[in-house]
């Protein structure tokens, strides 16, 4: 029997140290520090460039409220990644569906935003459901393209949990493809990584993108 968590439901935290659980691995970005006294003096540059006054009553706080607002944006919060033994033997696909995902193009720095989906077949471990949410937020905080993000959550369980499959599916919209260019306001990307049987076996295949509701 496939198990679905949907987005919806409330995620627990991060509390899996329990019995029968490994020593959790701590997660962080792994990324440099941002500056943020240079990002400010950069946006005031950058309004000056634009043909405003960073000093007006209006804008005078602006460049640091933005540099503010990219540091949160590229920087993901930390958490342990705790697995569990498989004592049951369950080997069916566990899916957490509409996970909600936001980031920033990278060619424009720009948000893109919209659901993940994201499953596994279990191996002799299994994963608490709130850390799927959690990695694909690890990866989300960055300056990103959708293809490379996709990839990158589906490479990372992977190799940290080394289940028998695992499936990524992002739909996604793109500010700057909805508010410049070719302005096609809700447009949405879809993009897919498979690993493991999720890849090479067509009905496990099949299975999952059915589930995610995506016809493949």
């Amino acid at each position: 029997m496939t198990t679905i968590r949907s987005a919806a439901e409330p995620f627990t935290p991060d509390d899996d140290v329990a019995e029968g659980a490994v020593p959790p691995l701590h997660v962080v970005g792994g990324r440099a520090e941002i500056d943020l006294p240079a990002a400010e003096r950069a946006i005031s540059d950058l309004l000056v460039a634009l043909g405003r006054d960073p000093s007006s009553d209006h804008l005078a706080d602006t460049p640091r409220r933005v540099a503010h607002a990219y540091s949160e944006l590229l920087t993901p919060r930390e958490f342990n990644l705790t697995t569990f033994p498989n004592d049951e033997g369950y080997d069916e696909l566990v899916l957490a569906r509409d996970i909600p995902v936001q980031s920033l193009c990278e060619h424009h720095m720009l948000p893109f935003q919209g659901v993940a989906h994201v499953g596994y077949l279990p191996g002799e471990r299994i994963l608490g459901l709130s850390k799927l949410a959690r990695v694909v937020e690890l990866f989300a905080r960055d300056l990103q393209v959708q293809e490379r993000l996709t990839k990158q959550v589906a490479d990372w369980l992977q190799d940290q949990l080394a289940p028998k499959g695992v499936g990524v599916v992002i739909e996604a919209e793109h500010l700057c493809m909805s508010l410049r260019g070719v302005r096609a306001p809700g447009s949405r990307t879809v993009t897919s990584a498979l690993h493991g049987m999720l890849r090479e076996n067509a009905g496990s295949r099949q299975e999952f993108f059915a589930l995610t509701g995506i016809n493949a």
